[in-house]
């Protein structure tokens, strides 16, 4: 009996897929890289292996939202949200915000609706083009009697 009422009051340990604290400490990282390559001259620094894990981390964790996870094209919205990460990277600012999680979380979010409105409008043009071919054949085909 003791050991169980022991284990209740253990409390488990939250798990989340990217580490705030350690991803904030990586972009202040690179910043002060970027800050150094500005002053000499050189372009800017490549991102560490670690920030583009936590990249790709937050776009597969934020693609399994129920309302993400049915698109057949799942892999290329992961894709334009990783783009766009790399693409805004600079303009994180650690001492305007202690949350790099949640930055680029909106960013890939966005990405994601971007290419779900792309999508759409590609599928409708595809609709389209099907009717038109459709209505052609129809057309074409009513004074035929070899049909």
């Amino acid at each position: 009996m003791e050991k169980l009422s022991m284990a209740k009051s253990i409390k488990k340990k939250s798990v989340h897929y990217v580490d705030n604290k350690k991803f904030l400490e990586a972009m202040k990282d690179w910043k002060e890289k970027c800050k150094e390559a500005e002053e000499t001259g050189e372009d800017r620094p490549r991102i560490t292996d670690y920030v583009g894990q936590c990249f790709l981390k937050i776009a597969n964790g934020l693609s399994y939202r129920p309302n993400f996870i049915n698109y057949t094209y799942r892999q290329e919205m992961i894709s334009d949200g990783i783009e766009n990460c790399l693409q805004y990277i600079h303009n994180f600012n650690p001492e305007k915000s202690k949350n790099p999680f949640s930055y680029f979380t909106q960013i890939i979010y966005y990405a994601f609706l971007r290419r779900i409105q792309k999508e759409k409008k590609q599928t409708h043009v595809k609709h389209m083009l099907i009717q038109s071919q459709e209505f052609i054949q129809s057309v074409n085909n009513e004074g035929d009697d070899t049909i």
